[in-house]
């Protein structure tokens, strides 16, 4: 156990669920799109949705998709700040009963026309897990060194991937392989030691089959 999990995130708001929690997840949104968003519509479940405004759930996850840390003042106003920057931001309840009672969905287009969505639940104490990528099911912490890609469920991509990485003695922690099915599109997950240079991200995204590349630091 850390110190982090004893005294928790250093936060603005009241939830480190709710809020910390929350700003961390639009966060991470906005790290896998790899661009700024310029239109997102949020979609909160559970107790996300019953208590969203009081904990100030809705402005911490606008924060995330801004860039914005969970302990960065501008959270408070960061609709605001949203719509002086042309971000076109929605945001709704849903009556569905999520798996997890802090859930959020975030369909994103970011200003090169690019689109994402990601699924997210605040498991308390402000961490996090990413659990679907376009409609992909994953799981993501965001606390390490992370490669991801998106490719087609084809012999020999995986294998390609990480023999890039192993000639610029790039050490994976931990790697999951997630897919709809057989030949179908799949996500790859590459926890790493140290971040992956630039020039083997883009050698990964030349593989064929692979139709994108994103690498995240920790948040």
């Amino acid at each position: 156990m850390g110190v982090f999990d004893v005294v928790g995130p250093v936060m603005i708001g009241p939830s480190s669920s709710h809020t910390a929690g929350a700003a961390r997840i639009g966060l991470m949104a906005r790290n896998i799109l790899k661009e700024e968003p310029i239109k997102a519509e949020i979609t909160v479940y559970g107790s996300f949705a019953k208590t969203y405004k009081g904990h100030g759930t809705d402005r911490a996850l606008v924060a995330g998709l801004l860039g914005f840390m969970a302990d960065d003042v501008r959270l408070r106003n960061s609709f605001e700040i949203a719509a002086q920057q042309g971000v076109d931001i929605t945001l709704q309840r849903s009556d569905i009963e999520p798996n997890h009672p802090n859930t959020v969905r975030i369909a994103m287009t970011g200003r090169s026309g690019k689109q994402m969505e990601v699924m997210g639940v605040s498991l308390g104490g402000g961490k996090i897990e990413i659990r679907e990528i376009n409609g992909s099911a994953v799981a993501l912490s965001g606390e390490e060194h992370t490669l991801i890609t998106v490719h087609r469920d084809l012999p020999g991509i995986i294998a390609q991937a990480t023999t890039i990485m192993a000639t610029g003695n790039i050490n994976v922690s931990n790697m999951r392989v997630f897919r709809s099915g057989k030949n179908a599109m799949a996500v790859m997950i590459v926890c790493t030691d140290s971040p992956v240079p630039e020039e083997m991200v883009q050698a990964i995204g030349k593989i064929q089959a692979i139709d994108s590349v994103v690498t995240l630091l920790p948040l």
